[in-house]
């Protein structure tokens, strides 16, 4: 089967040839990490967005999880100016984006409007404490948004982090050439342990590919550097999954940490890759307590409409009476005997020097992990 694009139209393709960035005088600084957003839109990976949310839609994401057409869009995709450089972008109705000095796009302007920080960030989070990573961010935005379509006329360079980036139209002839109907999509922001491995190995029992995507893009400190999260699962591909039945390609964006909201958004950007089915791990985009342990599984029923299915495995643990990774429907034994694994484990466990026991992570994964002298966000 072959699923639609996000929206059932086409992919979106934001690319230009157009030299008319040029002539622009206004121009507008973006961070690297927004860069990379600006290319998913124009990439299609955002579709159906075309650019910058404008206020009706982005006060129906907050308020509803949904555009203002009903569609599912759970996360917004803006652009924070002060109120000086509003007024400046008003004026000219088209502005050149820059990142690093370079002019690399453009942004037509359709509307430009305000927003409440915490109330949206409330909303978005779950919460408006300036702890969580997210609502810091979102306090931390500048006053205005500017809303209309983006054209890219300038690709980020390529670099060792985007040897694997591969855009939605590229995986979908990938997945067709391959031949696979059904396709698992899985979002990682850690380094794979076993426990992982075990999991999508088991949902590629399932389905005929498996497309592993881990996020590349900023995080928070103490997260594994993405270098880090590349190497490892490139070297865990290559000597432990069939070479025709997974795919690893990576998705260039930030982690946001809005827990169930980003469990949806993750879904919908696989969708838009052509997968047909998405994992939805333990606390799937969490951070600290915020969320329920399942609670972005419980997110997936208010979306019935979203196309690509969820797939909700139990925690899987190791079993030291098993002898084997196990989980609560198929392992009969008590937490005693249980070694429960996560990426807030395995992070303690490599800063504080120890090398985790094979049982738990891949001896080929271990050491390229340890000899980073560095491995985390700081």
């Amino acid at each position: 089967m072959t699923i639609s694009p996000h929206g059932g139209g086409k992919l979106v393709s934001r690319l230009s040839n157009s030299s008319s960035l040029d002539g622009m005088t206004t121009v507008i600084e973006v961070s690297h990490d927004l860069r990379n957003d600006i290319e998913n839109i124009a990439d299609g990976v955002f579709s159906p967005l075309e650019g910058f949310v404008g206020k009706e839609d982005f006060e129906s994401i907050v308020r509803t999880g949904r555009l203002k057409s009903g569609l599912a869009w759970t996360v917004p995709i803006v652009l924070d100016v002060d109120e000086e450089t509003a007024a400046k972008a008003r004026q000219a109705g088209e502005v050149a984006l820059a990142a690093a000095g370079e002019k690399f796009a453009s942004l037509k302007i359709e509307e430009v409007y305000t927003f409440d920080r915490l109330a949206s960030a409330r909303a978005i989070y779950g919460t408006d404490d300036l702890k969580h990573p997210g609502v810091d961010k979102m306090a931390r935005m500048k006053s205005h948004l500017l809303a209309g379509k983006i054209e890219v006329t300038k690709r980020i360079p390529q670099s060792p982090l985007r040897k694997y980036r591969l855009t939605p139209a590229q995986t979908r002839a990938e997945f067709a050439a391959k031949g696979w109907k059904t396709i698992v999509g899985f979002q990682t922001r850690n380094v794979p342990h076993v426990a992982h491995e075990m999991l999508q190995k088991a949902a590629l029992n399932l389905y005929d590919g498996l497309f592993v995507n881990p996020l590349i893009g900023k995080k928070k400190q103490g997260d594994f550097k993405d270098e880090v999260i590349l190497s490892a699962y490139e070297t865990l591909i290559e000597n432990y999954y069939p070479r025709d039945r997974a795919m690893f390609v990576t998705l260039h964006t930030e982690m946001r940490y809005a827990g169930p909201r980003e469990a949806i958004h993750h879904a919908i950007m696989r969708k838009n890759f052509g997968c047909t089915h998405f994992i939805v791990g333990r606390d799937h985009a969490g951070v600290g307590s915020y969320y329920h342990p399942f609670a972005a599984h419980e997110i997936f029923k208010d979306y019935p409409d979203l196309e690509i299915q969820p797939v909700f495995f139990p925690a899987f643990y190791y079993c030291k009476k098993c002898l084997a990774y196990a989980n609560e429907r198929n392992c009969p034994h008590g937490p005693e005997v249980r070694e429960e694994l996560s990426g807030t484990k395995m992070r303690k466990m490599v800063s504080s020097g120890e090398i985790p026991a094979e049982h738990l992570m891949r001896p080929e994964v271990s050491k390229l992990i340890v000899s980073f002298k560095e491995p985390f966000v700081s």
